[in-house]
């Protein structure tokens, strides 16, 4: 007598908990690097992925052919619900001298090439944008133009058809387009950009510093409630110098920004500020300082003593 066929037993819960979240930490980078993109936040991206991963834990990946694809619209839909709940919070209009979280790395040791393709190397001027767009916007441009997800997918999270949300990312498109010129990648003319810079800003050389900024260069200075700035313009930025005076005069880091030329400025062994640009043409057209104290001290910036 034949022995009856049986299927393999299941595999105890607590291996098939542990699959589950080694296929989600796979992941877990393009989860971040999606929900940084939407919510300029750095902290508010990790918890937008740690609400990804409860969910993915509850309902399993049963039936999940494209777990990857999965997981982005997941997040995308966890997003669009913090963009929209911050809208409806919001009784002013996001301050024009907002800057986003900054990423902060230490500068690379090999190919500085390879730091602009980090999943985190995204330009604050473009992160600047995305804060002006409306919720459903924002999260078309993001997960089509900068992640390829089909437009079929994410109507499915903004509840449109693909046609009205291929309308949402052409118009996002178009603002992120007029809004950020076309700017120089090359890591070391940004470098050499931001160092005249910091040499003019040191010696307080107004000519030198119109030389080196762009006519229609803004400066964005988020320094805290009372505190901030909005400067448009190279005589006016120049002759501003005491909003970027400190950070001349203390110990300025080089380090990236965005995977951007920038500078950590320390005094006493504590961050003061972070600083980065966007050049074209060997000009600055964009200066970005990001001085909030609470702000600051919530960044993972890289080590002080070294």
């Amino acid at each position: 007598m034949t022995e009856p066929m049986t299927s393999p037993p299941e595999p105890p819960p607590a291996d098939a908990a542990a699959r589950l979240a080694d296929r989600f930490e796979e992941h877990r980078g393009q989860l971040r690097a999606v929900a940084y993109r939407m919510l300029g936040s750095l902290a508010e991206a990790e918890d937008a992925v740690q609400e990804t991963w409860l969910r993915l834990d509850r309902a399993g990946a049963d039936g999940v052919d494209n777990l990857g694809g999965w997981l982005t619209t997941v997040t995308g839909r966890i997003c669009l619900d913090l963009l929209r709940s911050r809208t409806a919070r919001r009784e002013e209009p996001m301050p024009d001298t907002f800057v986003p979280d900054p990423v902060v790395r230490a500068l690379p040791r090999t190919d500085p090439e390879q730091e602009a393709l980090h999943t985190d190397s995204v330009g604050l001027a473009l992160l600047v944008v995305l804060e002006r767009l409306e919720p459903a916007e924002r999260l078309a441009f993001v997960l089509h133009d900068l992640f390829a997800v089909p437009f079929d997918d994410i109507a499915a999270i903004v509840e449109r058809t693909p046609a009205a949300t291929r309308q949402l990312a052409s118009r996002a498109r178009r603002r992120v387009r007029d809004a950020t010129p076309a700017a120089d990648p090359d890591l070391g003319r940004q470098r050499a950009a931001l160092d005249a810079f910091l040499a003019a800003s040191r010696a307080g050389d107004f000519e030198a510093l119109l030389a080196v900024l762009h006519p229609d260069v803004v400066l964005r200075a988020d320094a805290g409630a009372g505190l901030s700035r909005l400067v448009r313009g190279a005589r006016t930025v120049a002759e501003q110098a005491r909003l970027y005076q400190r950070t001349a005069t203390a110990e300025a880091r080089p380090v990236t920004v965005n995977g951007a030329a920038g500078l950590l400025a320390v005094r006493a062994g504590r961050p003061e500020s972070v600083l980065t640009v966007t050049v074209v043409d060997g000009r600055i057209t964009g200066l970005y300082i990001l001085a909030d104290p609470e702000r600051l001290a919530r960044l993972e910036l890289p080590d002080l003593d070294t």
